[in-house]
């Protein structure tokens, strides 16, 4: 496709505000996955921590 001007690019020959709102959402659920994610293994490191630490103080009173 080609383009006289960034206006012509902007309004993609009409349906500008379709293509544009539908990367936006795209980006937002991509971000939206993204801190999805980093909570996620934030959560799961620290039940692992928390879990190796119990481990640990049931090995000692075992003797």
């Amino acid at each position: 496709m080609e383009w006289a001007s960034w206006s012509d690019f902007w309004s993609m020959g009409g349906r500008g505000f379709f293509v544009w709102s539908a990367y936006g959402v795209t980006a937002i659920c991509v971000l939206a996955e993204i801190v999805w994610l980093r909570r996620s293994v934030r959560q799961s490191r620290s039940r692992l921590v928390r879990m190796q630490q119990w481990d640990s103080s049931q090995e000692g009173s075992e003797s």
